[in-house]
Formats: C-alpha cells, structure tokens, sequence
C-alpha cells in the first residue's frame, strides 16, 4: 500500500496513463458532441475513455447531466432538475446509438429523485427502443437505487438489458461519509439482490472503489456481500479524486493487492473480476462480458468473438444508415444529424415577457 499524506501527493507509476487521443477518440468524441449525448466517460473523467471508445464501448448518461444527489467522488453536476424530462430522448439515444459502429453500450444515468419513478420508465423505454434498431448491440444499464422502490427496479429489469449494474460504492463503514445521505449499503445489496430473484438469466454486476479509506477486509467483505446477493461481476479499481472539493484520496492500493482482491473474488464464485488500479466499473465491458458470459475459460475464442462482434456492429451500423461503413464517426455524425431532431428543439423553454406579449398582441 502506498500513503497518501501530501494533499496533492504524486501518483505511483501505475496510474499513470497516456492523454487519450488518436483518430478514433477524437472523431467519436466529436460524434457524441453533433448528436448531442452525455458520455459519463467524460463526465466522471475516465481515465480510460480512450481505450474504450476504440475497443467499440461507450457509457451514455440518460436523463440530463445534473444528478439530485451529491456523493463525494463523483466529478457529476449536483443539482436539482425540477422535473425537466426530454421526452424524445429515448428515441435519440437509440437511433443516434444504433448508427454508431458500438458492439457494446452502457446506460447509465443520474439520480432523478425529482421523478415519480426515478426515471425508470424512461430508461427501459430506452434500451427497448435500441433493441429493435440493433438486436445485435449488447446492452448493460448502470444505474441508481430508485430509492429502494422495487417496483421501479422491475421496470428497468424487464427492458431486458444483457447486464443489470447498480454500484455499492464503497464499504460499508464509509457509506455515510462518501454517498449522498440517501443511498445505503442496505438499499444497495436488496435492489441488486431482487434483480436476481427477479430474473434469475440477468447478469448483475457492481462495482467497488478502493483507496478512500477502507481496510482490506472491510473490501473482502463488501465483496462477500455483494456474492451473497446474486452479484455476478464484480469491478474494483483506485479512487482518483476529481477535485480538491472531493474527498481526498487516503491510499494508493498497489497491483499486488488488486491481484489479491481478483483471487479472493475468483474464490467466492464471482463469474468475472475485475481489479486493477485504472478499472472503473464501465471498464471493458464488452471484453468481460464476452469472457465471463460468451466464451469462459477460453481467452483465445473471446478474443476472436471480440473482433467479429466489432466488425458486425459496424456492418449493422452501415446498414440502418442505408449506405456502406462510414470511413469517419464524422461522417457517421453528419448523416444522423439530418434525420435527428435539432438539439434546440429538445428544451423546454422557459417563457419569457417577450413571449407574454407577443401571445397578447396575436390575441387582439
């Protein structure tokens, strides 16, 4: 373990990582920003969104980028909604979705405790909505604890998503000091445990962060917890505080203890574990699904499947454009932006005293 008493204390070796960049980030991230969608990738400031995005996976954020709560590691806007929903944006997110060349997408979303049903409705309307574009694409859905209401958990579940993810967080000891006062250790394990009971074929998975002030049994026994539960995969990767307002890094876990944390986990019976210090719990999905669910214990079949799930996402892409592989997301982009509805068009407007008296003169 490495201390952390320094308040910018310099990161070891291996956290450090490369700027991403390169021709495919780029021309994604330009896509993302022309069809107007909210990546947690960028959000929550992954370090490995490079890495991602060109493997073919990508984390969309649903229901706006201002979330109701305020837990202390997250990089996402804080605030309160009022209610504001987009309507259409479970057909743009589809069908923007659907044209990019992704064999594997996560939708995640903020806590909309401003909903009656916490915006669940609106996911699964989602996810169903892109399943009919593309049966092909793999979808896992991130997301909140819906308060404990289970009969808004059910709503997501069944939307038939390949994986149903909700994070603990953190161990138990820290909940109230790192998540927001309306999440809990307790809603956390019963909402991923009725998933299962729910639907036992879903996947669930969850996720742990480390150097925020646990000990290491205090993450054996998270882990046990969330097994216990029905959890399916598990993801456990090093806290990087986003800015000096968040709470302060308290360790810097080495290698060696994440190997230790995957061995341990491979003995509970978790079907998948990953654990490194860059591992965030949308890390890779696409290659842990494939090597947990689709191809186990044969890493040289997962990664041929990989590379022929990729090629067929951009076929299927291709195909619902009408026109052959897209040479660039640019121009992916620009041919979905003349079928998609402008941006502007997507706000409620607020009703100012120009519009009052324009209303008042067309009346008279």
């Amino acid at each position: 373990m490495a201390s952390v008493n320094a308040r910018f204390a310099p990161k070891p070796p291996w956290l450090k990582v490369r700027a991403p960049g390169g021709e495919t980030y780029t021309s994604l991230k330009k896509t993302f920003r022309e069809l107007d969608l909210h990546t947690v990738c960028e959000e929550a400031r992954c370090p490995n969104v490079g890495e991602c995005w060109t493997e073919g996976t990508a984390t969309v954020m649903l229901l706006g980028d201002v979330c109701t709560r305020g837990c202390r590691f997250c990089a996402v806007t804080s605030g309160d909604p009022r209610g504001a929903v987009d309507v259409r944006e479970p057909e743009h997110v589809a069908r923007a979705i659907a044209r990019m060349g992704l064999q594997y997408v996560v939708m995640t979303m903020v806590d909309r405790d401003d909903l009656l049903d916490g915006g669940a409705s609106h996911v699964a309307r989602t996810v169903t909505r892109l399943r009919e574009l593309r049966p092909d694409i793999l979808i896992e859905t991130l997301l909140g604890d819906f308060g404990g209401h289970l009969d808004y958990v059910d709503t997501t579940v069944d939307a038939k998503p390949d994986v149903w993810a909700h994070n603990i967080e953190v161990v138990r000891r820290l909940q109230r000091k790192i998540r927001d006062v309306r999440c809990s250790y307790e809603t956390s394990l019963k909402v991923l445990r009725h998933v299962k009971e729910r639907d036992p074929s879903r996947i669930t998975k969850s996720s742990i962060m480390v150097g925020i002030g646990e000990h290491d049994d205090e993450v054996l026994e998270t882990m046990r917890d969330l097994r216990e539960a029905g959890v399916d995969l598990v993801t456990l990767g090093q806290y990087l505080r986003p800015t000096p307002k968040h709470a302060p890094v308290d360790r810097f876990v080495t290698p060696e203890t994440f190997a230790m944390y995957a061995e341990e986990g491979r003995k509970m019976g978790f079907a998948f574990v990953a654990s490194a210090p860059l591992v965030r719990s949308s890390y890779k999905a696409a290659e842990v699904f494939v090597r947990s669910v689709l191809r186990p214990g044969d890493p040289e079949a997962a990664n041929t499947l990989l590379e022929e799930r990729l090629a067929e996402a951009r076929r299927a892409a291709a195909e619902i454009d009408g026109t052959d592989v897209p040479r660039t997301t640019s121009e992916l982009a620009a041919r979905a932006t003349a079928t998609l509805l402008p941006a502007s068009s997507l706000v409620r407007r607020t009703r100012t005293e120009g519009d009052a008296a324009a209303t008042a003169e067309d009346a008279t």
